[in-house]
């Protein structure tokens, strides 16, 4: 398979425990039928006795079974293929958010703009499964995890995790750990309506916590996020259901400990889709990125070397709601970060529903799309063009003519969001960038960016798409270091 390291490789990480491989490959142990992660803590076998796939719905496609040391559902997610298949990397986020729990593979290659066969092949090539079994595998480890690691009765977990039926997550369970899924459950104290469900996320190393939590407390949403030095708390709204969510750095080595408290309506009759939740917060945090094979890809360069080098490490911020994170960028348009941090808080505090009980500096829940379509922003310190574009942009978004969705290639949802008055290739770029989550989206005209390329001195926008030419697939990647280093602090005021 294309994205599998040579048996040699994948035998050197499997016995070094390496963390860097963790969650891009998988070995099968033919004498246990157990699948592991490369850092299972149990003894390391024969060589001759592992199979190394790059994925654990491939390991699950052979017919081994997910290791109850290891636990294959808390590694980090599969890397972004964009270097080798973009069409994948998106069929593999729509899957994530539920894409195949209903509609069939044909709707989601039609999503992609592919053809249901061609899918299936690509899927085989790179990810050694088919969608089907991808997708079967990701409600698997969903459903795993929420046994583990909460009290959530089998039935909310069924549901939570994308089962249509309670039987369908019985027998799956059943056929792929060989006992009921209670047998799977440690001992827990039983949680209550105030009680958060607690998830731990896998990521690779390295990861620069302090760095992420800076870059978002500059961008904090008044109202509906919170920043600590070492905390991460916003409000959301995902479907009907609603809640707070806390990160921290986890207790152990390269995870994310999560809290997701439902509000007690959404827990009376529980259908929180738990496995979005999560997917969404590994999105903040660009915790599924592949630390390896951004620097294998920049780390030589003469401009961004260095900077990778001091950084420790660099993601991408992401975002929990892509129309909150566009509705930031259009507002932090020629404005510097402050200005735009306090008229967003405006926005929030009139079109935003209050919290029945505010939780510290958390006081409301981000507007949905229609309301801010019909509200009236006058007096909120905005200029009548960004009104405008704002209440176009909310308008977009609520018709469904806007989407975050990662079906689009780069240049489609470029494209779809510049259909919008107000919105140029800037911030088309720099929303495909954070809030859909594509590595490659790159706002060339940043005039940070091209006072960094140029030394202080700015390049023009044609020398800096020519620039970043080298850098594909990982142009995002390069934004944020030249953004984000050497300090925070200075990033001009383009750079929102």
């Amino acid at each position: 398979m294309t994205n599998v390291p040579d048996p040699d490789q994948c035998y050197r990480a499997f016995q070094a425990k390496d963390a860097r491989f963790d969650g891009r490959v998988f070995v099968c142990v033919t004498s246990t039928g157990i699948y592991c992660r490369p850092v299972c803590p149990a003894r390391v076998p024969k060589k001759a006795n592992c199979i190394f796939v790059s994925s654990a719905a491939a390991a699950e496609a052979r017919g081994f079974r997910s290791c109850l040391r290891c636990r294959p559902e808390t590694a980090p997610g599969t890397p972004a293929w964009s270097g080798t298949e973009a069409s994948v990397a998106r069929a593999l986020r729509l899957i994530e958010e539920g894409a195949l729990d209903e509609d069939g593979v044909e709707a989601l290659a039609a999503r992609v703009g592919l053809g249901e066969r061609q899918l299936r092949r690509l899927f085989l090539e790179h990810i050694g499964a088919t969608p089907q079994v991808v997708a079967g595998n990701r409600r698997l480890l969903a459903a795993k995890q929420l046994i583990s690691e909460t009290d959530l009765a089998m039935a909310d977990i069924a549901f939570a995790a994308g089962f249509q039926s309670l039987r369908r997550f019985n027998d799956a369970v059943r056929a792929s750990y060989g006992v009921a899924p209670s047998a799977l459950r440690r001992g827990r104290a039983r949680l209550t309506p105030n009680d958060p469900i607690t998830l731990r996320l896998g990521l690779r190393p390295p990861f620069n916590w302090a760095q992420m939590l800076a870059y978002l407390q500059f961008r904090a949403m008044p109202g509906v996020e919170e920043i600590s030095a070492d905390t991460y708390r916003r409000s959301f709204q995902l479907g009907e259901t609603r809640g707070r969510l806390t990160v921290r750095a986890g207790t152990k080595p390269n995870t994310l400990d999560v809290a997701i408290l439902i509000d007690e309506a959404g827990r009376t009759n529980f259908s929180a889709p738990i496995r979005q939740i999560a997917a969404r917060t590994r999105r903040i945090f660009d915790a599924d990125a592949d630390p390896a094979a951004v620097a294998a890809a920049l780390g030589h360069d003469a401009l961004l070397g260095p900077r990778l080098a001091q950084a420790g490490g660099i993601r991408v911020p992401g975002a929990f709601d892509g129309f909150e994170l566009g509705v930031r960028a259009i507002i932090g348009q020629q404005v510097s970060v402050k200005g735009a941090t306090t008229m967003a808080g405006r926005v929030v505090a009139r079109c935003g529903e209050a919290l029945t009980n505010a939780d510290g500096a958390i006081t409301h829940y981000f507007p949905r799309a229609h309301v801010l379509a019909d509200a009236n922003l006058d007096g909120l310190g905005l200029t009548g063009g960004r009104i405008k574009t704002l209440k176009g942009f909310a308008r977009a978004v609520a018709d469904g003519a806007v989407t975050f969705s990662p079906a689009a290639s780069l240049d489609e949802k470029v494209e779809e969001l510049c259909a919008v008055a107000g919105i140029g290739p800037w911030t088309a770029h720099y929303i495909a960038l954070r809030a859909v989550g594509e590595p490659d989206a790159f706002p060339a005209s940043d005039l940070g960016l091209r006072k960094a390329a140029g030394n202080g001195e700015p390049i023009s926008t044609k020398e800096m798409e020519a620039l970043a030419e080298k850098w594909r697939p990982w142009r995002g990647y390069a934004a944020l270091l030249l953004w984000m280093v050497p300090d925070i602090d200075d990033l001009p005021v383009a750079a929102e």
